[in-house]
């Protein structure tokens, strides 16, 4: 059978352990069943530069979240309701992405797929028994489960996991997990254990294994943001890279909350981007203060980026 195939009847692949039979029309946290949930498979370049190059990745955008953040970004596909997605076949998830591969493209990025683990790995066993073996990423929210990763040590070449938070409270009050600080520190000591500090680079300079730990600074949260940062110093490594974030904007589902209703200001970003020297992080990227412009997604387009 099927790596985690098996595990989808009593469903406990991501931290919620919600235990329903994903092959009947019960669902559990994530709403999604057996098949493959998508909301965009297509060419992105504003990932960090080791990812996209010049031709951009592969990203597989997977639709629905095993975490509400109430703030998220990509809210139109990760929200449980009025969510954008379509149902695809396998093939005709392979189709799509060998479309994108046979242009040069080197590498395939899975967006949000802790939830989706048991498709990833028939999206990476479809494309490698057709012969094709790009660089396969793993860019998760950190809401995963230490034992399932170590099952796609042979899957997965980086990760690229978020580091949202260290306050039990504020993983709760944003993101309906208050256990989340805990469970990414231990995913990432994880995805550390297996791939270690050095990102490794081919000729041209893109990424083909390693761990990237990403960022995003909230308003009024750059405290917590430099709490995070000495937490993983002290708990992984200085010598990990590191992906600083400048992005947020309010969406429309916090336009009016007290506290995410605003973008970050610049003096916010850049006390912990001192941080970040400060600790010791020398390796990695840090996100021009304007940027947030630059990614809003429309996840009702054909193509919801404007690369």
């Amino acid at each position: 059978m099927d790596l985690f195939l098996e595990e989808l009847e009593n469903c406990r692949l991501c931290p919620r352990e919600c235990g329903v039979n994903r092959n009947t029309d019960k669902t559990g946290y994530c709403r999604t069943s057996t098949e493959f949930h998508i909301s965009s498979i297509c060419i992105h370049k504003g990932e960090e530069p080791v990812l996209s190059g010049v031709q951009g990745i592969c990203n597989v955008f997977f639709s629905h979240c095993n975490l509400q953040c109430i703030y998220c970004q990509n809210h139109q596909i990760s929200c449980r309701e009025d969510t954008v997605e379509e149902i695809l076949t396998l093939g005709g998830v392979l189709e799509k992405i060998i479309k994108i591969l046979d242009k040069g493209i080197h590498a395939v990025g899975f967006v949000s797929p802790s939830h989706m683990v048991s498709q990833v790995v028939r999206i990476i066993d479809g494309l490698r028994k057709r012969n094709y073996h790009p660089v396969f990423v793993w860019n998760s929210n950190g809401y995963d489960k230490p034992e399932i990763l170590r099952e796609l040590e042979t899957y997965i070449d980086i990760y690229l996991p978020d580091f949202k938070y260290t306050s039990p409270v504020t993983a709760k009050q944003y993101s309906d997990a208050i256990n989340y600080p805990q469970v990414a520190l231990a995913a990432i000591k994880e995805m550390y254990f297996q791939k270690g500090s050095k990102l490794f680079l081919n000729e041209q300079g893109l990424a083909e294994k390693g761990l990237i730990i990403r960022h995003l600074v909230l308003p009024g949260k750059e405290d917590e943001s430099i709490e995070l940062l000495k937490t993983i110093a002290e708990e992984v490594s200085t010598n990990v890279m590191v992906s600083l974030m400048s992005q947020y904007y309010p969406t429309e589902k916090v336009r009016n909350h007290k506290l995410l209703g605003r973008n970050i200001s610049e003096t916010e970003y850049n006390k912990v981007v001192n941080a970040l020297n400060e600790i010791g992080f020398t390796h990695g990227w840090v996100q021009d203060f304007e940027s947030e412009s630059h990614y809003r997604p429309d996840f009702r387009n054909d193509h919801p980026f404007r690369n």
